[in-house]
Order: structure tokens, then sequence, then C-alpha cells
């Protein structure tokens, strides 16, 4: 099943897209399929949700199309560049330079301010930040008097604001973001969710996000639904009750199959 994206050709295309993903791990009997022949187009301009289950395969989804994950079979696009079969080196240097990644754990590093952390990944890569723009990012997500501090100086929501920044400061193609909000508190949490909402509506950016939260996901403008390694369903302007109705449907059709000797729990 593939993401209605035709609507965006004009802007370019999908920002990334797959065919017939199939990720499988181990060999023979054993082996256990997380993704199964998926197609998916992620448009351009768009915030995008990935739900599922516990072992659905919505997070292993998120990192082959990011390219942090190999595939078994079938092919990966980042805009026009296909990222499947790329050397390590290439691969490398695509990520750093095309996707941007916040991820629940936030990941900054403990001896570095906020503005040190916000433009590492530049840093890393020799590249001057574009002032004018990190400036506005730096503004969007409200850290003009935090750059100076350290992250244990900083709170839970404060230090995922600036894995945001971090993740915008090279003005990505994509942002992927990995349960973002599941180590903060409610408040923070919206916050967040705010942030990366208002980097697609205000600054153009392009985001996925793989969230189990039905309020996260309502946040998006197109919420895609995994089960047992392929895409069941997807769900355009969401709210927090349609979304969880349609779990909940899911999960009754799933246990069903399962009840029949179907398909297990993933």
């Amino acid at each position: 099943m593939s993401t209605p994206a035709e609507q965006h050709a004009a802007d370019g295309g999908p920002a990334a897209r797959a065919r017939g993903l199939t990720k499988a791990y181990g060999s023979g009997e054993t082996a256990v399929v997380a993704l199964d022949a998926v197609d998916v187009d992620i448009a351009r301009g768009r915030f995008t949700a990935v739900m599922g289950p516990s072992g659905s395969g919505k997070s292993t989804l998120m990192h082959c199309l990011a390219g942090l994950d190999t595939v078994s079979a079938g092919r990966v696009w980042l805009g026009g560049t296909e990222i499947t079969g790329l050397r390590e080196r290439e691969l490398t240097r695509l990520r750093r330079d095309r996707v941007g990644f916040v991820f629940q754990s936030f990941n900054l590093i403990p001896t570095l301010t906020a503005a040190e952390n916000i433009t590492l990944p530049l840093d890393i890569a020799g590249r001057k930040p574009d002032a004018q723009w990190l400036d506005r990012v730096i503004d969007t997500l409200g850290l003009r008097d935090r750059l100076e501090h350290r992250p244990a100086e900083l709170s839970g929501g404060q230090q995922q604001r600036v894995a945001c920044a971090r993740a915008l400061a090279s003005r990505p193609e994509l942002i992927f973001a990995d349960e973002p909000t599941g180590n903060l508190d409610s408040r923070s949490g919206r916050e967040v969710l705010g942030f990366l909402r208002g980097a697609v509506d205000d600054l153009g950016q392009t985001v996925v996000m793989v969230t189990h939260d039905p309020g996260a996901a309502a946040r998006a403008d197109l919420v895609l639904f995994l089960a047992d390694g392929r895409i069941v369903d997807e769900m355009a302007e969401p709210t927090a009750q349609t979304v969880l109705e349609r779990l909940k449907r899911l999960d009754r059709a799933r246990g069903r199959l399962g009840a029949d000797g179907g398909v297990q729990e993933g």
C-alpha cells in the first residue's frame, strides 16, 4: 500500500520512497520478517507519523528509509538518490548532509554547550552554518537564552529542543524522529511536537515520526499504520480520537487473525 504523494510531484517528488522494501533478521526457519515488501512514499514538506504495535516494523521502516539499517530486498530512495547499494562512506556523507535525526534519548554531548551541540554535525563536516537559518531555528525553538547552558543545566524538554535544533541546523531534506516525546513529561512533549509541527509549517521541512501516542500522531498530516511488517492503513487529517479508534479496530482484526491460526502478534 503506497501513500498518495502525487500531488507533491511539482515540488520535486517524494522526500523519500521505497519499493518492495523487505527486512529480515536471521535465516531459514528462524528468520523474522520485520518488513514485508513495503511500498511507501514520504511526501515532501509534510509531517508523516508511523504507528503500530510493538514489533510491527515501524522503527525498522524509519531506520531503512534513513539509511541507518540495510535492507534484505527492495529499493530505497532519498529524494532522487537511491541509497540501497551505496558504500558506507557515501551513505554516511548522505545522512550527514541530507538527513536530520531526533531520538528519544536526546544524544547530546554533556561537555558541550547547547550552541555547540546544535552545530556539532556541521562542525564535524567542516561546514559553516547558514547564520540566518540557524538564528531562525534557534528562535523558533525558543532556545536563545539557553545557548550557553550544558545539557545537565537544561530540562528534558529543553534538551529535546536542542536535539531538534541540531537536526534542523543543516537544513536537511528529511527529519526522522523516533519516539521524540518518550522521555518527556506531557507539557514538554506537547512543546516538542509543536516545534516539529512548526518545522513543517514555518520552515518548510519534511518530518517522519515514529510514535505509539495517538495524541502525538494527531499533529501529523498523515498517519501510516503498520502491522506485521506491512502498511495496512493510512489516515489523513488525523485526530487523537480517530487514530485511537483506528488502532483499536486494527488490534481487533489482528486478534481475529491470530485466533484463526494466521498472523501472530508481532
